[in-house]
């Protein structure tokens, strides 16, 4: 899942955008087109020289020097990428073909013997040093013969479309070329070796799977050649059908398991109408049912998996079978008004691109990966000033769960029936390992479960591993830099890994994974050090309040004087301004409807520990506004650092189920705790900047405020302009653990 930021930090690093001159004509003279591309590789590889400590730049050093012929200087800037995602990552997976096809280039110039054979020797070589984890991953680096060919068209159409080119346009261009050129040379020879080794190792078997409402799904299943006794059994739920199917089951095989997958409804060779979200809770209890029983299923199963696949555990234990032993839900979406398709009880535009990439075919939809054709689709409807409800008939595709999800816009029982609801958490006693992260989108919804867990089973065994984590790295590997950050040594630590960890302590009687010394395990960024407390209330134990002051400025003591900052907002003006929020040499770009304030200079190093929140008193003539906050640390050397946003709709502040609108022209009390969860050393000479607004974004549902269905409301329900006073006794309240 995703969620937006309104906001764009201002990177210092850019180029002179001169443009370049294209000839067309040289896409049919393969001998100018050839120096073309060496040229313009020189020139990009001489622009990044000395960048070489990001992945951005990495990239583009590896796609120049292997175009330029200096495999030795590809084979380093691959090292460097390994280097920097971390110590356990077979990193750089992105690149495999392009360090086989370097090395193969070494060896057939070494060994003067042809390409082929050098390609086999160095597919051999390698083949021998890897782990059973690494192996498995090999079969994500094949590329579809579709793939390769849209390569070549993206170059194409980059010359076509354009007389010159910026910088920009020719990093794409060497992009494109570099995937056609070298992926097109290696990629079928490694795919029938990858296969052939794989048909060595794994015996893999699909059936169909008919339950008793009628519905059937396609089932994956991957044991070890030649062992035929019972054993312990990995399950994973998933609606995106594809080639990771196979790979979810043979890292099950690898780690001394049985791997299944099963397919929701629709997808793969199922005739049933796909409704995502809507049917894991019968389906899987009968799943786990049928697992049960076979021959080489020992009784012992458990889940694993990210994001739908996280959620569809939760949805597994409302109905929890005797069988399921344990759950590794990680990243899981809190689904309803947690963090998908709502936040806050704030609709995204984004579902509806999700809902068109699991439904638009028994697989996947490509197209979820066009960023350009989703933002069009975005940008169309926020300035037609169309109801929300249309953006799918803007998008060209009509979805019925689309229309069907925005008569939901509470936490009604229709989200309600899909996971646990409140006493359904008392009955699940089962032991579960939750992973997320700081920068997970679906944290929100990692922590409602660990919270509402405990809260309704007071011997609930379930622990929790939070650190510097995105939603990719929450589930698997980790990046030794995070938007810029890096990670300390001891937060380098795979959730892929942790999780079958825990699957040997609790299905095989093994010890305990180390990292958890509590139920609650958090790392704080720039300690180097992990925190273990026995619940999420004790991860802070002292507040810090930023009051919102009229004059830019916050401080900690609440003001004596009552004043406001006021905003008008005119949701029929579609061409929103821009301008940057200058501390220093740094600059945030804002749009004009938000506000900033910055605290005083911290004279002492904090740790901030746990979710910020958010007690404002506003006074607006409407019924309703959506309200967006961010929270940035300005850095004692200068630069930002994000520490956490959120949208909240104010008629939902009080109750996710219950909409309870506001009187136009009286001041209100809204208060937000849904916000995300960070750990991190502030030293002192930081700062703290506070970004506080409405929401009027293509990202998001428009609300104008008159207390209709929000999906409903149109430009036509724009009239006046909103106006929203800020009381300047509201306050953001930071957590702080005092140690």
């Amino acid at each position: 899942m995703k969620k937006y930021i309104l906001l764009i930090l201002f990177s210092s690093f850019t180029f002179a955008q001169k443009k370049s001159v294209v000839n067309k004509e040289i896409l049919n003279d393969s001998i100018e087109l050839e120096k073309f591309i060496f040229e313009k590789s020189r020139v990009l590889s001489s622009a990044y020289h000395n960048e070489t400590s990001n992945f951005d730049s990495l990239a583009v050093k590896i796609r120049t020097s292997v175009l330029l012929g200096d495999f030795d200087k590809t084979l380093t800037f691959i090292d460097k990428s390994r280097k920097i995602t971390s110590a356990k990552n077979w990193a750089g997976n992105q690149y495999v073909l392009f360090e086989i096809y370097s090395k193969s280039k070494i060896i057939e110039k070494q060994k003067n013997i042809s390409f082929k054979k050098a390609l086999d020797f160095v597919l051999k070589q390698r083949n021998k040093k890897l782990s059973g984890m690494l192996f498995v991953s090999l079969i994500s680096s094949i590329r579809s013969k579709e793939m390769i060919e849209s390569y070549k068209n993206n170059f194409r159409k980059l010359i076509l479309e354009n007389d010159s080119l910026d910088n920009k346009q020719i990093n794409g261009l060497i992009e494109h070329w570099s995937n056609y050129k070298i992926i097109s040379q290696v990629n079928g020879q490694f795919k029938a070796f990858v296969e052939s080794e794989h048909e060595k190792r794994f015996d893999v078997d699909t059936l169909m799977l008919k339950i008793s409402s009628g519905a059937t799904l396609n089932v994956t299943l991957v044991r070890e050649i030649g062992l035929n006794k019972p054993m312990p059994v990995v399950l994973t739920n998933t609606i995106y059908a594809g080639d990771s199917d196979e790979v979810y089951c043979k890292r099950a095989v690898v780690n001394g398991y049985v791997g299944v997958v099963v397919n929701t409804r629709g997808k793969r060779s199922s005739v049933d109408k796909n409704e995502p979200f809507e049917h894991e809770v019968e389906d899987l209890y009968e799943v786990i049912d049928w697992i049960s029983k076979q021959s080489w299923c020992n009784g012992k199963i458990g889940m694993i998996g990210g994001s739908y696949l996280g959620f569809s555990q939760w949805a597994a234990t409302k109905k929890l079978h005797p069988a399921l032993k344990t759950i590794v839900p990680q990243v899981a979406v809190g689904i309803g008004s947690m963090d998908y398709p709502m936040e806050n009880n704030v609709f995204m535009s984004y579902m509806y691109r999700w809902i068109c990439y699991v439904t638009n075919n028994k697989l996947t939809d490509s197209s979820f990966n066009d960023n350009k054709k989703w933002d069009d689709i975005f940008t169309n409807w926020y300035k037609s000033g169309k109801s929300f409800r249309e953006l799918d008939s803007i998008g060209g595709v009509k979805k019925e769960i689309f229309q069907r999800w925005l008569d939901h816009p509470s936490f009604d029982e229709y989200w309600q029936s899909m996971v646990p609801y409140k006493d359904d958490f008392s009955k699940i006693n089962i032991p579960i390992l939750t992973t997320t992260g700081f920068y997970d989108s679906d944290q929100e919804g990692a922590m409602y479960y660990f919270k509402e867990h405990n809260k309704y089973n007071k011997n609930a065994n379930h622990y929790l591993v939070i650190g510097p984590y995105d939603h990719g790295s929450g589930q698997n590997r980790p990046n030794i830099f995070l938007r810029g950050y890096k990670l300390d040594e001891v937060a380098q630590v795979s959730m892929l890994d942790l999780g079958y960890e825990w699957f040997d302590f609790v299905l095989k009687g093994k010890k305990k994974p180390k990292i958890l010394k509590d139920k609650f395990n958090f790392q704080i960024m720039g300690t180097n050090k992990w925190y273990h407390v026995d619940s999420f209330s004790k991860t802070s134990n002292k507040k810090m309040n930023l009051f919102l002051n009229k004059n830019s400025k916050t401080t900690s003591v609440k003001p004596e004087k009552v004043e406001t900052v006021q905003q008008i907002i005119d949701f029929k003006i579609r061409d929103d301004k821009e301008f940057y929020y200058k501390v220093g040499k740094d600059s945030i770009l804002l749009n004009e409807n938000l506000n900033v304030i910055e605290s005083e200079i911290i004279n002492e190093d904090i740790l901030l520990s746990g979710s910020f929140k958010g007690n404002f008193n506003i006074e607006i003539n409407k019924k309703d506004v959506d309200i967006f906050v961010q929270l940035f640390q300005v850095k004692p050397e200068g630069g930002f650092f994000n520490l956490g946003e959120t949208v909240f709709r104010a008629s939902y502040a009080k109750d996710m189920s219950k909409r309870e609108l506001l009187t136009p022209n009286k001041i209100e009390n809204v208060n937000v705790s849904n916000t995300s969860f960070i750990a991190k050393k502030i030293p002192k000479g930081s700062k703290f900047v506070v970004v506080f607004g409405v929401n009027k974004s293509k990202e998001w549902q428009i609300n104008y405020g008159t207390g209709k269905d929000v999906s409903d409301e149109t430009i036509e329900d724009a009239k006046e302009p909103l106006q929203i006073k800020w009381y300047n006794d509201s306050f953001l309240e930071i957590p702080i653990l005092k140690i």
